[in-house]
């Protein structure tokens, strides 16, 4: 049984993914050995870099987990597993100065790659040169300035269509900018307009309300003086409203209004 694994099982799991790292690390160097390319070397260092980060990662895990459970441990237990702690660092910083040894000789590759290519092109210039006359050299001189005045005007070309292309662009946004700023602006108009349009039905429907009062009483007043008029008509010689049939008051009534007394 682990060891670690009566003292926390959280442990065991981080100490095993580190074990593992640590296997996946020697064999991915001893497979980098036997590589020639510089490119899938580069590929394949780039791969044991991520894996001693995750390794990294985990050192830190297992040392909070530690720190955690210090204070129930006893002393020896608190020193093994420092020592296996530093057994791991340890080992993470021997992958590590490995890794550094060969991306240095992979920058030392590329380095004599790009000088000998270098020195192999002024070689060539040079017996290029040698091989001409002086009428050669100059008409080459004539051609190579020629060949920059014309990048140097295509780059002019391509400056003032830059600066074109911003001046439109910047005129552009000010025209929409003015546009935003009268939709606005009509916007408020029309918020305004129709504030004032509702204020308006308001008090149409008032008036309206009103009128149709004063319409009441006048047909009211209509319906009495034409009540009136009949009655003139119907009983031209009655003045008098106990005259008129159906009008005139109870016989009770008539006796107290003759005789009062």
């Amino acid at each position: 049984m682990d060891p670690l694994s009566a003292i926390s099982e959280e442990l065991a799991e981080i100490d095993g993914q580190i074990t593992d790292i640590f296997r996946a690390l020697s064999n991915g160097f001893q497979k980098l050995e036997k590589i020639k390319d510089s490119n899938r070397q580069s590929r394949q260092l780039e791969e044991l870099t991520d894996k001693m980060r995750d390794c990294k990662r985990l050192i830190k895990e297992f040392d909070r987990e530690v720190k955690n459970i210090e204070r129930v441990n006893d002393p020896d237990t608190s020193r093994m597993l420092n020592e296996k702690k530093q057994t791991m660092i340890k080992e993470l910083n021997s992958y590590v100065a490995l890794k550094k040894q060969y991306a240095s000789n992979l920058e030392n590759k590329k380095t004599d790659l790009f000088d000998g290519a270098a020195e192999e092109y002024g070689e060539q210039n040079v017996l290029l040169a040698s091989s001409m006359t002086n009428q050669q050299l100059i008409d080459n001189g004539n051609q190579m300035m020629d060949e920059t005045d014309q990048a140097i005007e295509r780059s002019k070309k391509v400056v003032h269509e830059t600066i074109n292309v911003g001046t439109e662009t910047a005129a552009a946004l000010k025209a929409q900018t003015e546009q935003m700023s009268r939709i606005v602006n009509e916007l408020d108009s029309i918020h305004f307009s129709i504030k004032k349009a509702t204020k308006l039905v308001k008090e149409i429907g008032r008036q309206v309300a009103t009128d149709r009062c004063i319409m009441g009483l006048l047909v009211l007043v209509v319906i009495g003086v034409i009540a009136i008029i009949i009655v003139k008509l119907v009983h031209p010689n009655n003045k008098d409203i106990r005259d008129i049939p159906g009008l005139a008051p109870p016989a009770m009534t008539r006796k107290l209004l003759w005789n009062p007394n």
